[in-house]
């Protein structure tokens, strides 16, 4: 592909994206395209094949976790048995919420309701202790809000009125799709947004929640227990658990010191009609096809897609959702392959001795800084590809032939679920993969001091024997240093080699940090681009992440005798091509930690001297930034 190096003096995004920008169609059924999603759009179809194709017979089932996700993929897409049950599987679970008179009443619901995911007004989760990463913790998080955000509440917000309509005729007509009179259905669905609009004030902005360590308040069980009188949080949790649990990581202290008024006699009513519609609203994609349809507008309006998937394609997506790992695994080694692992395993192990490099030849960093920061740094795991095996509980969800779809999917959900509280107080597994392997992403998770490339991501743009090292670096090159990058962003740097929450900076260094992440701030903050202004606070830890992945790629690229710096950096950009619906860029631009795409092509260049060389871009062309206001941290 040809491009036009005086318009990379422009715009590097557009200059090595525009053809492929007037040409992109986005899918009715997707809110985007491009990049990563187009990579995703291809596993989609490759693995919808294959499933098909296990459903006829016509692949061979290698164990009884697939013949299992078969009989779950068959059950999702018998749409006649589906239609015909129409809400009826949903039923009792309505008619339990309505008939609930206390919080005494919700106490008995509570424990299969937390199990099933369905709707309560606290929800619960199990990870390793951000102080004791060897230990499994219970965490316990808010209620979500039905808008995205809190800031869409903010009053000038032109969305929120909008939104929150659709959302209120939606739920009114799932509601009535369901049995209930049209009066009633009203009435529980202003009774919800109530209950909604009063826990909006005690529940923390994404821009807030950026700052990770935030979610970080273990409390007392006694404490815990004080939230509430007529509830008894510890005999939840020990009833989950099996155990008596003795102490709690409550993320927003703010909401449950809250929830004693929230959830008082005089809202009750509210509380139960919002538990109503929201456990209405989610279960619309298991029933049938009229209601997924109804059920799919709120999520429609929000995305800007004209259209719900294809029943068909639903129906996949929920059946490798429940096997992800299992089909993960299928996809992992049918597709990738143990040598392309190895390979790739390299590529890592080659950019963390890169990073090490920039490390020990830092000049803002104290030796004793540095010195912990290549310890933390030489202690990453690596997950690659995809795992040789998946956890044990995925030979446990068996489908009951004799039960509904919806009846299956609580309760595999329920049994995944008891899996993660029975591991409370045991010992961490840090060789859990986030993602399946079919999943085209990548991730750094800071309380196991781990990074995942799983196998769907290296591919062309990021990864191909087809094109240059060059290339490969401007690709995964540079998502693999972003990773990386992320032990030491604002989130990452807070935690040491273990993933312990730690403080394991001199001060002086951590000062110097903080006012380099904050100048990173003040380079992205306010930058005007989809209708809206980009977020600097929201988006540092990525923004970091980007420009240290970008600058350690392109090191790694100059080791090599044939490099091609122009040609990493048109790589860079394109796996940033993005083509979006409006109200899509919108969403992200108020709730997405990652910046707009074409930002993420054009930024972190132009803090790179090799940018400038390889394409002569001088003070009067628009790509120039001022020295003054550079900004490179890794």
């Amino acid at each position: 592909m040809t491009v036009n190096y005086d318009k990379i003096k422009e715009d590097l995004y557009l200059a090595v994206n525009e053809n492929w920008l007037e040409e992109a169609v986005i899918p009715d059924d997707k809110p985007s395209t491009g990049g990563f999603i187009t990579l995703r759009d291809g596993i989609e179809e490759l693995l919808m094949k294959d499933t098909k194709e296990m459903a006829a017979g016509q692949l061979e089932l290698t164990n009884a976790e697939q013949e299992q996700f078969v009989k779950y993929y068959q059950q999702a897409m018998d749409f006649e048995k589906r239609n015909q049950l129409a809400g009826e599987p949903l039923k009792g679970f309505l008619d339990r919420i309505l008939a609930l008179g206390s919080l005494s009443d919700l106490q008995s619901l509570a424990p299969e309701w937390v199990l099933k995911g369905l709707a309560l007004p606290f929800s619960l989760m199990i990870s390793s202790d951000m102080k004791n990463t060897d230990v499994y913790a219970l965490y316990m998080d808010v209620a979500s809000t039905i808008l995205p955000d809190t800031t869409y509440y903010e009053e000038g917000n032109p969305a929120a009125e909008q939104l929150l309509a659709v959302y209120q005729d939606m739920s009114t007509q799932v509601l009535t799709m369901q049995g209930y009179d049209e009066a009633f259905a009203n009435e529980l669905v202003e009774k919800a947004l109530a209950f909604d609009r009063a826990i909006v004030p005690h529940v923390m902005s994404a821009e807030e929640l950026a700052d990770y360590s935030i979610i970080y308040n273990p409390r007392p069980i006694d404490e815990v227990e004080a939230y509430l009188d007529a509830f008894s949080f510890k005999q939840l949790f020990n009833k989950l658990t099996h155990q008596e649990v003795d102490k709690v990581i409550v993320t927003q202290p703010k909401y449950f010191e809250a929830l004693k008024d929230l959830l008082s006699a005089d809202n009750f009513e509210n509380l139960k009609a919002w538990m109503l519609v929201k456990t209405a609203n989610g279960a619309t994609s298991l029933l049938s096809e009229d209601l997924r349809q109804a059920g799919a507008q709120y999520g429609l309006a929000l995305s800007g897609s004209p259209k719900a998937q294809a029943a068909t394609k639903a129906a996949y997506y929920t059946a490798i959702g429940m096997y992800d790992q299992v089909i993960g695994n299928y996809y992992g080694q049918k597709y990738f392959g143990p040598e392309a692992r190895e390979d790739v395993r390299e590529m890592v192990v080659q950019m963390i001795e890169v990073y090490k490099e920039r490390l020990e030849n830092n000049d803002w960093l104290s030796q004793a800084t540095i010195e912990k920061a290549i310890v933390k740094l030489d202690a990453i795991d690596i997950l690659i590809g995809y795992p040789d095996d998946y956890p044990e509980i995925y030979t446990k969800l068996i489908v009951d032939e004799n039960k509904s779809f919806f009846e299956n999917t609580l309760d595999l959900a329920a049994l995944q679920a008891q899996d993660e509280f029975d591991r409370w107080n045991g010992p961490v597994d840090r060789k859990r993969w986030g993602m399946s392997a079919n999943t085209v992403n990548a991730y750094y998770n800071p309380s196991a001091n781990l990074i995942c490339f799983p196998a769907a991501i290296l591919q062309a743009p990021f990864y191909s024997l087809d094109q240059s090292r060059s290339e490969n670096y401007g690709g995964i090159g540079a998502v693999i240093a972003h990773e990386i990058s992320h032990a030491f962003d604002n989130n990452g740097a807070k935690f040491d080699e273990r993933g312990n929450l730690n403080d394991w900076w001199t001060q002086e260094d951590l000062q110097q940090f903080e006012n380099k992440a904050q100048a990173m701030i003040e380079l992205w903050d306010g930058i005007e681009i989809h209708g809206g202004k980009v977020n600097g606070k929201l988006t540092v830890s990525e923004n970091i992440a980007d420009s240290g992945g970008l600058t350690a790629a392109i090191q790694a690229a100059k080791l090599e005798a044939d490099a091609d710096l122009p040609a990493l950096f048109m790589n860079w950009a394109r796996i940033w091509c993005q083509k979006a619906r409006d109200q899509y860029l919108s969403l992200l631009l108020a709730i997405d930690v990652h910046s707009p795409n074409p930002l993420r092509a054009n930024m972190a260049p132009r803090s790179m001297d090799e940018f400038y060389l390889a394409f002569d871009i001088q003070p009067d062309d628009p790509m120039y930034l001022p020295e003054d206001q550079r900004v490179i941290i890794w």
